[in-house]
């Protein structure tokens, strides 16, 4: 099973884990600098629940926000 929510399809994105390097103007320096731009991913928060789908009760990976949404009726 992949790291996919099977409710909503939300996965892993890619973005960028930014560096700074430098003193802040409003602490008296010259400002902060981008020293380094790495890629990284972003993993989608699953849990595994065992939920009622079409009267049977399966045990899915389901991502927290359709939890708390309510998209789901866990058993």
């Amino acid at each position: 099973m992949s790291r996919v929510c099977e409710i909503c399809g939300k996965g892993k994105s890619v973005g960028g884990s930014i560096v700074r390097k430098g003193l802040a103007k409003k602490k008296g320096g010259i400002g902060m600098h981008v020293v380094k731009n790495t890629k990284r991913t972003f993993k989608p928060n699953l849990q595994s629940a065992k939920v009622s789908m079409s009267g049977k009760v399966k045990k899915v990976k389901v991502c927290a926000a359709c939890l708390r949404s309510g998209k789901v009726k866990k058993a």
